[in-house]
């Protein structure tokens, strides 16, 4: 039988991501109160580095959520996209670091696949940071994450985790391809005209 936790984190936590990739602000809020179950959870199953992961998104998303809003000299942030010459380092980077955080909590703790687990961690910070910034290519992450994720959770009982963490797959894919339609008509809106512009006149 799934816990009542289990039940209650996950359907915040959908509501959340399923809002985010819709562009809507509201996903930050209602992910902080998810975060805070899914921390208590995973601390119950001896998932370590997902218990340090929701923590981390507790802070990202209040910081998320003022970005948003008045991340733009004020204005509301734009979606845009991350250059190829930041994902050169950032993809070698978070293996790295995979590879370093699996070795601690294999050395030092009795954590379940400890290399696994700290995958999920580290792209899933990746992926956080690219949301708060509103660019295009969080997404690609987050189907990663998702990846990895579905077969850890499933076999460590959280049987609707799992099939949860599968339907954000399919969600991370339609939000890819909405937020580059969302970018794209942004880019190819007119200008607005400054409120304070006086008319031509005529000659």
């Amino acid at each position: 039988m799934t816990p009542p936790l289990e039940i209650a984190a996950n359907v915040l936590m959908t509501v959340s991501i399923v809002l985010a990739g819709r562009n809507n602000i509201h996903s930050w809020w209602i992910g902080i109160v998810g975060c805070v179950l899914f921390a208590v959870l995973f601390y119950q199953v001896n998932l370590y580095a997902d218990v340090l992961l929701q923590l981390f998104f507790i802070v990202t998303c209040v910081i998320g959520w003022l970005q948003w809003r008045r991340g733009a000299g004020g204005q509301p942030l734009p979606i845009t996209r991350t250059g190829w010459r930041s994902l050169a380092w950032i993809v070698p980077a978070g293996f790295a670091a995979v590879f370093i955080y699996g070795m601690l909590l294999h050395r030092f703790t009795n954590a379940y696949a400890p290399f696994i687990d700290s995958a999920v961690l580290v792209f899933s910070i990746i992926a956080q940071f690219l949301l708060m910034s509103r660019r295009i290519e969080t997404w690609g992450f987050w189907l990663l994450v998702n990846t990895v994720a579905v077969p850890l959770y499933y076999s460590r009982g959280l049987h609707l985790t799992a099939v949860l963490y599968a339907a954000y797959w399919i969600n991370a894919l339609v939000s890819w391809y909405w937020w580059g339609v969302q970018a794209r008509r942004a880019a190819a809106a007119p200008l607005p005209v400054p409120a304070t512009s006086a008319p031509i006149a005529d000659a």
